[in-house]
């Protein structure tokens, strides 16, 4: 088997149609396919839904799912606010900037443009909360030369020791920029 690429990822929304017109007003994505049903096709359970697909560029889509039968959304308290987030790239930093500037005067917070040395990105939140990242590639071939390069020997030692390997430590760390 081989995977050819991934089909859709799905998060939870509280209001589908507000959220449609969000990611298609702030994020140019498309309304692709909407399904409903009174009962999870799956496990038969009878709890109504709303499924939406946006397309995210590419062949990739994002899926929502409104269940107005669950409690209230939330997020999982054990896993730091930052770790959870959906990244889409951009094509230039200049695109990047433009969206910063225009998700900021629609009144929506904006973290960054933080600069990750082979990519920068910006950060900021959709209706439901999900935290978003919008990243343009600034990496070099000889940056991803070198990334290649330590990839498996960095996660051996991360195994092992479960601290922060030292192979790629240029990237921000300024005393071992080479």
């Amino acid at each position: 088997m081989a995977i050819q690429q991934i089909h859709h990822v799905a998060y939870r929304c509280k209001d589908a149609k507000e959220t449609v017109l969000w990611y298609k007003e702030n994020l140019g994505m498309d309304f692709v396919l909407a399904i409903a049903e009174d009962k999870v096709p799956s496990t038969k359970a009878p709890d109504p839904y709303m499924h939406i697909f946006m397309d995210a560029g590419n062949g990739n889509i994002l899926a929502f799912f409104e269940v107005p039968n669950s409690p209230p959304m939330g997020r999982d308290q054990n896993t730091p606010d930052w770790v959870q987030h959906i990244a889409f790239q951009v094509g230039s930093v200049e695109e990047l900037e433009e969206t910063k500037a225009r998700l900021q005067a629609k009144g929506i917070d904006v973290i960054g443009v933080t600069d990750h040395v082979i990519f920068k990105s910006i950060y900021f939140r959709d209706p439901n909360g999900h935290r978003l990242e919008l990243a343009a590639k600034t990496a070099t071939p000889e940056m991803d030369r070198k990334l290649d390069e330590v990839k498996w020997d960095m996660l051996e030692e991360w195994s092992k020791t479960k601290k922060a390997p030292k192979h790629a430590a240029w990237l921000h760390e300024p005393e071992f920029k080479q």
